[in-house]
């Protein structure tokens, strides 16, 4: 993932209501979300809520498909992979690690670091 990318991504999950909309379509799974479902669990008015969608689908965090005369939605598990490949891509000077830093790695940081 390109640095520009993981700005946009980052922007558009730096908001409280997008971010509880992700969050929601991520516990949705593949399946996505209606629209309206996403309102309700969210209590975000349908207004707010489109525009919040269109920010998150511009940033490529959403999906949308149209179902009949439902939108579905659904989180872009592939774009928010890379954006997590990229926020950890040089975890603990790169050595591998697990996604979060063991305490191993902690204490070879604080050992590297100047006194």
């Amino acid at each position: 993932m390109e640095t520009k990318t993981a700005v946009t991504a980052l922007a558009a999950l730096a908001q409280d209501s997008r971010l509880a909309i992700f969050r929601t379509l991520v516990q949705a799974g593949p399946a996505g979300l209606a629209a309206g479902k996403v309102g309700e669990l969210t209590g975000i008015a349908p207004s707010s809520l489109s525009f919040h969608l269109k920010e998150l689908a511009h940033a490529g965090m959403v999906d949308a498909r149209q179902v009949g005369r439902f939108v579905i939605y659904t989180a872009n598990f592939e774009t928010m992979n890379a954006l997590l490949g990229f926020l950890t891509e040089n975890c603990c000077g790169g050595n591998p690690c697990s996604p979060v830093c063991s305490p191993a790695c902690e204490s070879e940081v604080t050992e590297k670091e100047p006194s």
